[in-house]
C-alpha cells in the first residue's frame, strides 16, 4: 500500500470536531463554522443565507453540515445558493468535514458550512 501525505496548501483542514465546537487547523471553534481555503467564519446557521452568497466569487460548491443526522437544507437557502451560481451539497456534519478535507486536498475550489454535532 502506498500513502500520500496530503498537502493543503493555505486552506486549513478539519482536525476534528465534538458536541458544540469544531478545531480545524490545530484552532478550536466553538458554535456554526463556514471554512474555505480563505479562512474561516462563523455562520448563522439556515437563516444565514447572506454568510453563504458571500462565497460566491471564491467556491463552487458549498458543502452543508447538517449535525449529527442528515436532513434537508431549507428550500429557501437551497434556492438563494443555487440561483448565485454555487452547488450544495447536503450530508452529515462528519462526512462534511471529511468530504472537504479530500476536496480541498485536491485544490478544488470548495467551502463547508457545519453545524456541530
Amino acid at each position: 500500500m502506498n500513502l500520500t501525505e496530503v498537502t493543503f496548501d493555505d486552506a486549513r483542514p478539519f482536525d476534528g470536531y465534538g458536541p458544540g465546537f469544531f478545531r480545524v487547523g490545530g484552532e478550536v471553534v466553538d458554535g456554526p463554522l463556514i471554512v474555505h481555503s480563505g479562512g474561516m467564519t462563523s455562520w448563522g446557521g439556515y437563516s444565514d443565507a447572506a454568510g453563504l452568497l458571500a462565497l460566491a466569487s471564491l467556491v463552487d460548491v458549498i458543502l452543508v453540515g447538517t449535525g449529527a443526522d442528515i436532513a434537508h437544507a431549507p428550500a429557501d437557502l437551497r434556492m438563494a445558493v443555487e440561483e448565485a451560481g454555487l452547488g450544495l451539497e447536503v450530508m452529515n456534519t462528519p462526512a462534511a468535514c471529511r468530504t472537504y478535507n479530500v476536496l480541498v486536498g485536491e485544490g478544488r475550489r470548495v467551502a463547508a458550512a457545519v453545524l456541530p454535532v
